[in-house]
């Protein structure tokens, strides 16, 4: 297939299960690194003698430049081509997973995470993208949802994959999993995925934005971390200076001709809503499976292996479901979903407070998973669809690297933050009673993010976005749904087949 016919590919052909299979395996590759080494935390901090503080960089190092840095991914991908950037963040990721496996101490590995991010930066946007440029209009509602249901399973199978590997050969296989998942992606990809890009695409990168998005991640992230140890005077220069940066960040987004992040995305109401629902839901998802595998190891008494078994009913949900959440979101219109799945989600997350010594899996683990995971079901497909259902088609790259960065970003800040407000740091992850007391605070704070994501969605997401092709989105009072194109392109109103011509854009285009 050429470039030129990408956007007819039917998801029932064989190239069409490829295509899919090759995004799959290539966003997976990423989800399973940012849980799979959730579960293989303690035994890492037991073998490399490091602190609570070391091992929240551990996954902070990874998430901070791939959330800094997953905007520009997207933007390389737009221009340059999304399949050949993919295949680049593919090989990048693969090569920095081998040296992963082979840190000699705590300061290497995460720095080796950290370079590891950057090729997640490059290949999770790129994965999403194609699927939006590739598949028909009509499919693309079932490939996001069969993309995301699979993917979703990735990041809750990686606990299992963690644990088993763990007790078995060791925590350094997590890594080397990747060399294979690599290969493969890079075979399938480069045989049948077809090139596309954006050919309106010019001028410089934002460089400097990128920079600055970073540093400002990055600073808040330290202070956030090392406020678990006391707020000293260099948490307080840290975060002043993360807001400092975050500011210049907007400035500069503000004034260049090509801005990483585009702020008049921003002016389609139902792209802002539903990045806010973003930010709430997988800051605590991040936050829920970074403390949830301690509690079990160290407070249940659970080996690795069982803690990742404990998390597969939401693998079985997602993997069955996420289809068909897809198939309603698309049906009923993406508001009832991304209402009913956070709550669903809290509920659960509260079902966890009964989690603490002598627990039985049965009694106490396996109706808060089972719970969370009906909600994961409801929430994400619908979550990902409406996201790039209110931009044009041209603009996936950068509206999946904008969503991805929420995403990522929120988990940052939930890992950094999350201990130091539960009470947890240095060596007291591995005193039972101070990781109980603080998984029971913690889960408290991830129920209330997940309510005020639901509620914000039942406030701002209206109408169907969703619809068929045949049926334009925009109605008369689709002031927080119609998606409208930004400002810079005005006078069209976005439907699932692209822009069309039209007056409706009005309401919400301010």
């Amino acid at each position: 297939m050429t470039t030129s016919e990408a956007g007819n590919l039917r998801l029932g052909t064989a190239q069409g299960r490829w295509v899919l299979l090759a995004t799959v395996l290539g966003s997976s590759m990423a989800l399973l690194d940012s849980t799979v080494v959730n579960v293989a935390l303690p035994r890492i901090g037991a073998d490399l003698g490091a602190t609570l503080a070391s091992l929240q960089w551990t996954l902070n190092a990874y998430l901070l430049t791939l959330a800094g840095l997953i905007l520009l991914g997207g933007a390389l991908g737009d221009r340059y081509g999304r399949r050949r950037v993919f295949l680049i963040g593919v090989v990048w990721f693969a090569a920095a997973s081998a040296a992963c496996a082979a840190a000699p101490d705590i300061q290497v590995l995460i720095a080796a995470r950290a370079v590891q991010g950057i090729g997640g930066a490059l290949l999770t946007p790129g994965s999403l993208a194609m699927l939006q440029a590739v598949f028909h209009p009509d499919d693309r509602s079932a490939a996001v949802g069969l993309w995301s249901g699979l993917g979703g399973v990735a990041a809750a199978v990686g606990p299992f994959v963690g644990g088993w590997l763990v007790d078995g050969p060791g925590w350094r296989w997590i890594f080397l999993l990747n060399l294979p998942l690599a290969a493969a992606v890079v075979a399938v990809t480069s045989r049948f995925v077809p090139e596309s890009r954006d050919e309106s695409a010019v001028g410089r990168f934002d460089v400097p934005g990128a920079l600055l998005a970073a540093l400002s991640l990055g600073a808040i992230t330290y202070a956030l971390t090392a406020a678990g140890e006391g707020l000293s005077p260099a948490v307080w220069i840290s975060g002043a200076l993360g807001l400092l940066f975050g500011a210049a960040f907007l400035t500069v987004e503000r004034r260049t001709a090509e801005p990483m992040l585009p702020l008049g995305l921003f002016s389609s109401r139902l792209f802002t809503a539903v990045n806010l629902v973003t930010l709430c839901v997988y800051a605590a998802f991040s936050g829920v499976f970074f403390l949830l595998v301690v509690q079990l190891q160290i407070v249940a008494g659970f080996s690795p292996l069982v803690s990742g078994l404990a998390l597969i009913p939401i693998t079985v949900l997602m993997l069955t479901l996420s289809a068909r959440a897809g198939r309603l979101g698309k049906r009923i219109g993406p508001r009832i979903p991304l209402t009913v799945g956070p709550l669903l989600c809290a509920a659960g997350v509260l079902l966890m407070l009964r989690t603490g010594p002598h627990s039985s899996y049965w009694a106490d683990v396996l109706p808060a998973v089972a719970v969370m995971g009906c909600g994961m079901v409801l929430l994400v497909a619908p979550l990902t669809a409406t996201v790039l259902a209110a931009v044009e088609v041209r603009h996936a790259g950068i509206a999946s690297g904008v969503n991805n960065a929420a995403a990522r970003a929120a988990g940052l800040l939930a890992v950094a933050a999350l201990p130091a407000f539960a009470g947890l740091s240095g060596d007291a992850y591995r005193v039972p009673s101070a990781v109980d007391s603080a998984f029971h605070t913690a889960m408290l704070i991830c129920a209330g993010l997940l309510v005020t994501g639901g509620l914000t969605a039942f406030a701002t997401v209206r109408g169907n976005v969703l619809a068929p092709a045949d049926h334009p989105v925009a109605e008369p009072d689709c002031e927080w749904s119609c998606g409208t194109t930004p400002p810079l392109d005005p006078g069209h109103v976005r439907t699932e087949e692209g822009p069309t011509t039209g007056s409706a854009a009005g309401p919400s285009a301010g």
